[in-house]
């Protein structure tokens, strides 16, 4: 089954595909905005972490993040009418040698102003495939005021809930704010190695994770599988329908998202269902008043 079917964004892609005063937030690895897939699209760039740069054969960061990029904005893409904004923060050559973040994951303090500075920028959805931070049960008030300063903005936060196969979680997916997201096959059963939770099955949802085809910066597709693939389908989602719907506010376009697929319990959230979220935000239209004689 077609990835976009499978969470039925196939017709909202067909009303809209995205206007460029949605901003989309991507906290990833640098990309390679010269790539075809990126051709005529609207692609900015916040400041980028230390040693980050062009992307080059081999870069493991920059192959991610072109690849989430290519998934949101790409050829096809889901939103690729919405503009792009990158803040790079793993890095495959970090300053002092070692291994790239991407791979070893990322300070907490770093990507709280990571997610201040997109948000500033002007990002209206916000998609972080990345690892958690720090571990489950262990408070991180930078991390906790940079999702606040997100939610205060109006900022919807879209987050990999991770691929350890954990029960729990930490800061960015307990977050009330956050909207976790699980890996689900194309038969719309969940990817063992997907976290789950409370949180997650509270506020979360789930979305192809199963070797999705990516934008590879070498010319190849680079297949993604995990809840880092699986992120980008809420976050496009979002956009969508923040583009369809000009009216619809964040609050509401979050509701809809993770209200309408129907009855949750337990730590697994349901498979994103994009039309039911944009059919419930529909404002309804007046009866045709009857003919008379």
């Amino acid at each position: 089954m077609d990835p976009l079917d499978l969470v039925r964004l196939t017709p909202l892609r067909a009303r809209t595909a995205g206007r460029p005063s949605v901003v989309v937030g991507l906290i990833d690895g640098p990309l390679a905005p010269d790539h075809p897939a990126f051709t005529g699209r609207r692609i900015r760039e916040v400041r980028p972490a230390a040693g980050t740069g062009p992307c080059r054969h081999g870069d493991v960061c920059c192959a991610h993040g072109t690849a989430v990029a290519g998934l949101l904005v790409g050829t096809p893409g889901i939103c690729p009418g919405c503009t792009l904004l990158s803040r790079p923060l793993f890095a495959d050559r970090p300053p002092g040698g070692g291994p790239a973040t991407c791979l070893t994951g990322v300070r907490t303090g770093e990507l709280a102003d990571a997610i201040t500075e997109t948000v500033d920028a002007g990002a209206r959805v916000l998609n972080l495939s990345l690892a958690q931070p720090a571990p489950s049960g262990i408070r991180d008030h930078a991390l906790e005021a940079a999702l606040d300063h997100a939610a205060n903005h109006g900022v919807i936060v879209v987050v990999a809930a991770g691929n350890q196969g954990r029960v729990g979680g930490g800061v960015l997916t307990t977050h009330p704010w956050v909207i976790p997201v699980v890996a689900y096959d194309p038969a719309g059963r969940p990817l063992p190695g997907s976290n789950l939770g409370a949180s997650i099955g509270r506020n979360g949802l789930g979305a192809p994770g199963d070797r999705v085809s990516g934008t590879g910066f070498d010319g190849r597709p680079f297949p993604l599988s995990g809840t880092s693939a699986a992120a980008p389908f809420v976050t496009g989602a979002a956009a969508l329908l923040l583009a369809a719907l000009p009216a619809a506010g964040p609050v509401a376009v979050r509701h809809a998202l993770t209200h309408t697929p129907g009855r949750r319990s337990g730590v697994l959230p349901p498979l994103l269902d994009a039309w039911s979220a944009y059919a419930a935000l529909r404002p309804a239209r007046p009866r045709t008043p009857p003919p008379t004689s």
